[in-house]
């Protein structure tokens, strides 16, 4: 052990070499934690090897940051590390989510990490002001340094998706999602851009952003086609490693300090090449593949120092990537050269052989140092200690991985900045939603718009012009901000929201009315005032990883009621500019024949102003900015084109990659072929159609209602609840929770006498005639108590209440076991079934007293089970 004498002469010198403020580091008690392993229980033994692809003989590339190891530092590890206690290590390596955890029980571990999850923010409070984080973050700080229970004075560093902007922050500068920026094909706005993200997220006390995402997407399916800047592998990579420098400040500059902060390049690797666009899925690729394509974006973001990276959900040719020890620790931290800290993604740990919730030496002997374990922080612990203690994890891969971790926290200056409302950043508030970054977003929305059709060169408008504004995206900042908005999935926003933020048509408004103008605003096209032009804001309702996955790249398939809008407005001698949201390239062709002019805005964030920039004129009639940005994803001509890339044998394009119409341009497109492909109009052919199985349906909404209640004043509708909502405060709530990923499933709790109900239904009724060949419900359930005297079921019903099947829940399932996930599959083929033609509700639950459950995994099947797959697998047949 080290004297606390000896100590701050080490650090003494130090500060004066490097500016490094170390003291508390080294003065970790030698008082052992003690292990409560009471709290892990005992578990079988864990299966530690991990199968791995086979290495082919592919260089990767060595990285050379110019980030060198100071000596002096690593001889100061040395000595923390032989300090600290085996428990004080595990804790470091541990990252629970503020939802789940206490600061009690932040005091009594001394994790060396904590995040908040897309829908968590401090207390519970979705509109929490930057302030209010910043007190959080303290408070926090306060309780990890506290050395009484766990012995250890490290400082805990809390982490945040700032995705585009601190996004997750009520009021925050939303810039546009990384689609946008790409379009936008400026590496320099990319880098100001993180610039002014960090300094958002400093001031609210926190000091590691989980950006950027550097997925180069190949599948325009994938949920999360709007996080990757590029199908093209060299966007992504002239883009990575100035978002990173724009976030932690540039090497032998202003490298980690000030408002810089920790980065991290995600997800490693080739989240953007999985099998038919699934999120998690599979990315079947060689090895000289993975690494040209998907990794390109990894070489700048290490060139440029980054101290993170988040390990992939995906696999690589059927291996987890976080168990697979080839790719994160002989690529990455090997061949590569990256000497930060690996991450996994939310509880991705679970999902290597092997591993569950609670446990998973396969991640940590993988090359995992530190993992995000949101709920069950307090087992895994435990469980890692005994398998530290018992060999399984070797102690050196342990003292790797906390080494690895403390480097970046010593590197930003952890100890010198103090607590968070201490820092020097901190007191910047005034940068918090600043004008200037405001104007930035507005640029960037500018310079990311694409301009695909100009007909009779109806653009740019005229701001004297009367001028209708229709569509549901029109006055909807949830909508144009997409997901990663305030909430994950970004589905339960309104515009209270964003009380900082300017909608498209406030932001044509404001350029309408001050040149004279006249604007009105009828979203369903319905005007008092027949306009000069109607400007159209459609698009994709907003959605977040997983759930956004799609089947299908027609937009509005099988319910075009915004091709209806447009045609009404056309039909009437209007002449239509079509404005689109979206989070992916989507097969429009329908939607472009009935615009005179067609711009792709993607997802622009909180600054509508920017699009009223270019599309209108001034008061002269010039063009006050012109349309800069080109396409960085492909545009597909078949609604059948899922992969479609730069490069591609028979690339066939409707527009090119790199296309984009300027005002000089004299184009006049023709009519595009509205042919929808066979697969399309036949629909799925797997027997499988999903009700709420990862949100694939988007037609449909959880209806919570008062059976009790006549009219419609106690009914809610609403996509998802991360937040949970309440009916009327007492009879019925819901709010999201997990079954095998994030926010699968929801939980619903019924609190009053009076019976109330929460259905699947749709938001258009849908013929019944779809429902044919269905044979089965299935569904996953678990009860929160013991199974309810009273809860019944119907599914399958009309406006009416008949339905193909109603039963009482109560008896065939009384026999589960509280607190587990159970799979029940009810028949639906039975003698007597329901005349209806047209289906409101696909599914019902109906209870009352006090109680809750939850359900996920909804989904109807043309076949049925003939016995019991496991123990936990209920049969309902037509006798019940």
């Amino acid at each position: 052990m080290i004297s606390n004498k000896s100590t701050k002469t080490l650090i003494k010198t130090l500060h004066k070499k490097q500016k490094v403020a170390l003291l508390g580091l080294a003065l970790v008690t030698a008082a052992q934690a003690t292990a409560a392993d009471t709290q892990a229980g005992n578990k079988a033994e864990v299966r530690t090897a991990q199968a791995a692809a086979l290495p082919q003989t592919v260089q990767w590339p060595y990285v050379n940051t110019g980030l060198k190891r100071d000596p002096e530092m690593e001889k100061l590890l040395d000595q923390i590390l032989a300090r600290m206690t085996l428990q004080q290590k595990v804790a470091q390596m541990i990252q629970p989510e503020i939802g789940y955890m206490s600061l009690a029980q932040m005091r009594k571990y001394g994790f060396g990490s904590y995040l908040n999850g897309g829908n968590t923010a401090p207390y519970g409070q979705k509109q929490a002001t930057a302030e209010v984080w910043l007190k959080y973050a303290d408070e926090m700080y306060e309780a990890s340094v506290d050395a009484k229970q766990d012995g250890s004075r490290i400082p805990t560093i809390w982490g945040t998706d700032a995705m585009h902007g601190h996004s997750n922050v009520y009021g925050a500068t939303l810039f546009p999602h990384n689609i946008g920026l790409g379009a936008a094909h400026d590496p320099e706005l990319v880098h100001r851009i993180g610039v002014a993200t960090a300094k958002e997220v400093a001031v609210t006390g926190i000091e590691w952003s989980f950006a950027p995402t550097v997925a180069v997407v190949r599948d325009d399916r994938w949920g999360r086609t709007y996080e990757s800047y590029s199908e093209d592998p060299a966007i992504v990579k002239a883009y990575a490693g100035q978002m990173v420098s724009g976030l932690q400040g540039t090497l032998n500059k202003d490298f980690l300090q000030g408002f810089g902060r920790i980065a991290t390049a995600k997800h490693f690797v080739g989240d953007g090449g999985t099998e038919k666009g699934i999120d998690r899925g599979d990315t079947l690729i060689d090895e000289q593949g993975l690494r040209d394509i998907h990794a390109a974006g990894y070489m700048t973001a290490i060139q440029a120092g980054v101290q993170s990276v988040m390990v992939s959900f995906n696999s690589w040719n059927g291996v987890r990537l976080h168990g697979h020890k080839y790719m994160l620790t002989e690529v990455l931290k090997n061949q590569m050269g990256f000497d930060g800290f690996v991450v996994t993604d939310w509880n991705g740990h679970k999902f290597v052989e092997g591993c569950d919730l609670e446990q998973c030496a396969g991640a940590i002997n993988a090359g995992v140092d530190v993992l995000m374990v949101p709920e069950h922080f307090e087992a895994f612990y435990h469980n890692t200690i005994r398998q530290v203690e018992q060999g399984i994890i070797p102690q050196a891969r342990i003292d790797d991985a906390v080494r690895r971790f403390l480097r970046a926290k010593i590197r930003w200056g952890l100890l010198e900045r103090g607590k968070p409302s201490s820092r020097v950043e901190s007191a910047q508030m005034a940068v918090f939603n600043s004008q200037e970054h405001k104007e930035l977003a507005r640029e960037a929305v500018r310079k990311s718009l694409v301009l695909l059709k100009n007909n009779q060169k109806v653009l740019p408008l005229s701001p004297k012009s009367q001028v209708l504004v229709a569509g549901d995206g029109a006055d909807n900042i949830a909508k144009q901000a997409g997901g990663w908005s305030v909430s994950w999935q970004g589905t339960d926003n309104t515009n209270a929201d964003f009380p900082n933020a300017t909608s498209v048509y406030q932001g044509i408004r404001q350029q309408v009315e001050a040149a004279g103008g006249k604007v009105e605003l009828a979203v369903d096209g319905n005007y008092s005032k027949k306009p000069d032009v109607a400007v159209v804001v459609i698009g994709e309702n907003p959605y977040a990883e997983w759930f956004g996955d799609i089947q299908q790249l027609e937009y509005q398939h099988g319910d075009k009621r915004d091709l209806a809008l447009i045609k009404k407005l056309k039909q009437q001698g209007i002449p239509v500019v079509t404005v689109f949201l979206t989070g992916r390239p989507l097969w429009t062709n329908k939607e472009l024949n009935a615009s005179d002019a067609f711009v792709v805005a993607w997802l622009p964030g909180s600054e509508g102003q920017g699009v009223a920039d270019v599309l209108f004129a001034d008061t002269q009639g010039k063009a006050r900015y012109d349309f800069q940005g080109k396409l960085s994803f492909s545009w597909p001509r078949f609604d059948h084109q899922f992969v479609l890339n730069k490069g591609d044998t028979n690339y066939d394009p409707l527009f090119a990659y790199g296309y984009g119409l300027t005002y000089a341009d004299h184009k006049e497109l023709g009519q595009f072929s509205e042919q929808v492909s066979a697969a399309t109009a036949a629909g799925s052919d797997d027997g499988i159609q999903p009700l709420f199985l990862r949100n694939l349906t988007a037609d449909m909404a959880w209806v919570l209602a008062d059976a009790s209640a006549a009219g419609s004043e106690n009914t809610a509708t609403l996509i998802t609840t991360p937040f949970g909502v309440s009916l009327d405060g007492k009879s019925l709530a819901m709010q999201s929770v997990n079954l095998s990923y994030q926010e699968d499933g929801r939980q619903l709790r019924w609190n009053a006498a009076s019976k109330a109900s929460a259905s699947l239904r749709y938001i258009k009724p849908v013929a019944a005639s779809k429902y044919n060949t269905a044979k089965a419900l299935r569904f996953s359930i678990r009860f929160d108590q013991q199974v309810p005297t009273e809860l019944n079921l119907a599914v399958l019903c009309d406006q009416q209440g008949a339905c193909q099947r109603q039963l009482s829940l109560t008896e065939p399932l009384a026999h589960l076991k509280p607190g587990v996930w159970h799979t029940v599959e009810l028949a639906l083929d039975c003698a007597a079934v329901s005349s209806a033609k047209e289906i409101s509700d696909a599914v019902l639950f109906s209870s009352s007293g006090q109680h809750s459950l939850a359900v996920a995994d909804i989904v109807l099947s043309a076949q049925k089970s003939t016995e019991a797959a496991a123990k936990d697998f209920v049969l309902i047949g037509c006798a019940n």
